[in-house]
């Protein structure tokens, strides 16, 4: 896993991680630093499309999408000691108050998406799919960049349920919201 690259300590909260500014990107999970890589050119257009479409559909809806680079704190204490602080490729929250601050999502969003890459693969499959179903998340996407399969977790009874889509993803938590994988197979082609 090349994304874990830790800083010289273990234990950081979101007090510490506010104040990093070496340049670098990173994922702070049960207080250990993880550094993120720069992600690769096909990884951005299919992020920048699975955005598109999810800001279309949000227009005059009460949700809003955010993408990476952007915290999430799953597990939010008032003294910002929690210790795990999350950037996910996208994320649509539709509770506002977890917005307030105006500097991170406050809690579990509604729905992640996080778009694999190869240095991303386990921690996104594994290690944030655990945070993210104990923190709530009711809905989490997984996006293989090479076939573009998406894999979404639906939390039912505190655990997640998969489904997998090759042709259309549809959404449980955002009704209606129908994203067709051939045309973004096209866009990310050209």
């Amino acid at each position: 896993m090349s994304n874990l690259a830790y800083k010289l300590e273990e234990n950081y909260t979101y007090a510490d991680y506010l104040y990093w500014d070496d340049g670098e990107r990173y994922e702070l999970i049960d207080g250990i630093a993880y550094m993120m890589a720069a992600p690769s050119t096909l990884h951005q257009r299919v992020s920048r499309e699975f955005f598109l479409a999810i800001c279309e559909f949000l227009k005059n809806k009460p949700c809003e999408a955010f993408s990476a680079p952007y915290d999430v704190r799953l597990f939010p204490e008032e003294d910002n000691s929690d210790t795990t602080v999350v950037q996910p490729d996208i994320l649509v929250v539709c509770d506002s108050s977890k917005l307030s601050d105006g500097k991170a999502c406050k809690g579990a969003p509604d729905l992640v998406i996080e778009i694999l890459s190869d240095s991303s693969v386990i921690m996104d499959r594994k290690v944030k799919a655990e945070l993210y179903r104990i923190a709530g998340v009711k809905e989490y996407w997984i996006v293989n960049t090479d076939t573009l399969e998406v894999m979404v977790n639906v939390l039912t009874n505190g655990q997640y349920v998969p489904t997998f889509y090759r042709d259309h993803v549809q959404s449980s938590v955002l009704q209606g919201l129908d994203i067709d994988l051939d045309a973004v197979r096209a866009a990310i082609k050209s």
